[in-house]
């Protein structure tokens, strides 16, 4: 691509930036650094409306605070989920493994009964004691060899029942652990979702106190931090530095997850209807044919870390110091991601909010 192209399409994706709300820090879960706007606890008096930029300025600053804490709390409900699911998983192959190992115990129980029902036949006399009575030396030796082979026999049997009894209680143990687990998770998911709930409904309460036009200057707001810090993210000279091709996975993902624009967001959601910033991101890879950690902060953790100049489609962009948020980029300085509630999936400026790094699924 020609450095006047990109020149031209970086420029369009910074308009992008100052024409739309969908494209602003604060509809992605900003963080405040410490002290910096009001505490989640504390909301405007019923009775007060917000005036003037410096009014919407906190009420922007709350706002994002809202919507970041609700995003770490989503990432808490995710993670919970998915161990959830794995648990689960796992408890029903171990009940399986129970029933199996029970199916065997009673085969070898039968087999056992057999072979004591067989010496009581005889007489029950040991093996050994009938061959020192035999008179025939070939019978002896015969009974010698037979002897042999049911010692080993019958120690190979003992030691099987040993075995898969110990088995069968390491399941039991085992599965014992995992409902545990699972419970500890189900309450983690619980507390997790009366938290988004609970950071969501103040936002939108804060939100619906503002007057039509306060709305629409906040946005403006927003709307300029978003434009502020792309501009500045291409001033750097950056975009001149990425040049990377995507992979073949990656070219693939990015259809997946453009697909997707104009769907909303819900906290929680993988799609196909509605998606968060990372049931986006690891849906779109999923489509692709290679599968990665469903959050955020765990996409952040497990996946191969590439400078941004790097970067290439496909790539996925961590942002905020806590890695609550995730886009994927898709070229000329632009990423496709799912905002926040109220928002819907959107492309924007990759520089629009604070970048704390770049990963590659197909590394």
């Amino acid at each position: 691509m020609g450095s006047g192209t990109r020149s031209l399409i970086a420029t369009a994706v910074t308009v992008v930036c100052a024409v739309t709300v969908l494209a602003v820090p604060g509809t992605a879960f900003a963080a405040p650094g410490p002290g910096s706007g009001p505490s989640a606890s504390s909301t405007p008096p019923a009775s007060s409306t917000p005036a003037g930029d410096k009014s919407l300025e906190a009420v922007r600053a709350k706002l994002d605070k809202l919507y970041h804490d609700a995003a770490v709390a989503t990432d808490s409900y995710n993670a919970a989920e998915e161990k959830a699911d794995k648990q689960s998983a796992a408890i029903v192959d171990l009940a399986k493994k129970i029933v199996k190992g029970r199916q065997k115990l009673d085969q070898l129980k039968k087999r056992a009964g057999a072979a004591a029902a067989a010496q009581y036949r005889t007489g029950g006399l040991p093996d050994e004691a009938r061959l020192l009575l035999s008179n025939d030396p070939q019978e002896f030796l015969d009974g010698a060899d037979r002897t042999m082979q049911g010692e080993r026999a019958a120690k190979g049997l003992i030691g099987e029942l040993t075995r898969t009894q110990q088995d069968l209680a390491q399941y039991a143990k085992d599965a014992s652990a995992r409902w545990k687990e699972l419970e500890a998770n189900r309450k983690a998911k619980d507390a997790a979702r009366k938290k988004i709930k609970k950071q969501i409904s103040a936002a939108e309460e804060l939100e619906a106190r503002l007057a039509k036009k306060e709305k629409e200057r906040l946005a403006k707001l927003e709307e300029d931090a978003a434009l502020k810090a792309q501009t500045t993210w291409l001033d750097s000279g950056i975009l001149d530095e990425i040049k990377g091709k995507a992979s073949a996975q990656g070219r693939k993902a990015v259809a997946y997850a453009t697909a997707q624009i104009g769907k909303p967001y819900e906290w929680g959601a993988e799609g196909p209807a509605t998606y968060d910033c990372s049931g986006l991101t690891s849906q779109a890879w999923a489509d692709a044919g290679h599968a990665i950690p469903r959050t955020s902060q765990e996409q952040w953790k497990q996946l191969k870390h590439v400078d941004v100049k790097d970067m290439r489609p496909g790539d996925l962009v961590i942002y905020f110091h806590d890695a609550t948020h995730v886009g994927m980029y898709i070229g000329d300085g632009a990423i496709v991601h799912a905002p926040r509630p109220g928002r819907t999936v959107t492309i924007t400026g990759a520089g629009s909010m604070p970048i704390l790094g770049v990963v590659r699924p197909d590394a």
